[in-house]
């Protein structure tokens, strides 16, 4: 696979609670330049950016992030929010907390909740899979596929750690058909994307792969 066909699967990531609207106007540039699937940016600038890209390329966001131990309720509102502001996809973080003390009926309840308010937008739903036993992994994997949920996602890139090539070759084995999967955090070179999509990887949640085409 080439580069561009990469960056094809790439959503252009600027998540730093620093960041400035001049850098998210770059990321916007740079990902309408490159062709990137997404730009994924802070709630904050999801209407500004929505203005400034028109159609030219979609917008995520992210929701409870990083730590998700946010109520639904309030998951629920940011994601409404996210919407009306002209967000096309929307990432959130689970309750990490539920899914440590087994409560696998209250995790799946919170994602249907946020599901249910992103109208028919992408929902992508974080599993900050660094925290979790192999165990525990396979029973978010069935509680995901079980939400109604578009993608899991790996990692936050906010954690001790982010995507693995192992952890991407677990979720394509025990998610459900039609569920896709988002490899994110640490994926810093070409050779580290290629890999994480053979393993299964449908997008890529990067920052720095545009850089290396610039």
């Amino acid at each position: 696979m080439d580069q561009k066909e990469i960056l094809s699967r790439v959503e252009h990531t600027q998540l730093s609670p620093t960041a400035t609207w001049e850098q998210i106007k770059a990321v916007c540039d740079e990902g309408k330049q490159f062709n990137t699937a997404t730009v994924c940016i802070p709630p904050r600038y999801v209407k500004r950016a929505s203005d400034y890209v028109g159609n030219a390329i979609k917008i995520c966001t992210v929701i409870g992030f990083p730590n998700g131990y946010t109520t639904p309720e309030v998951k629920v509102f940011e994601a409404e929010d996210a919407i009306r502001n002209g967000a096309d996809e929307i990432d959130m973080v689970i309750n990490q907390g539920l899914a440590k003390e087994g409560d696998w009926e209250g995790l799946l309840e919170e994602i249907k909740a946020v599901k249910a308010s992103c109208k028919g937008r992408i929902l992508k739903v974080i599993v900050e899979a660094c925290n979790f036993s192999q165990e525990e992994k396979l029973a978010l994997c069935r509680v995901v596929s079980m939400s109604g949920a578009d993608f899991i996602k790996t990692s936050t890139g906010f954690a001790s750690g982010g995507a693995t090539v192992e952890d991407v070759s677990l979720f394509r084995s025990h998610i459900s058909p039609d569920m896709r999967i988002k490899a994110a955090g640490g994926i810093r070179t070409f050779e580290q994307a290629q890999a994480m999509i053979e393993a299964g990887a449908d997008r890529l949640g990067a920052s720095a792969l545009v850089g290396l085409v610039r």
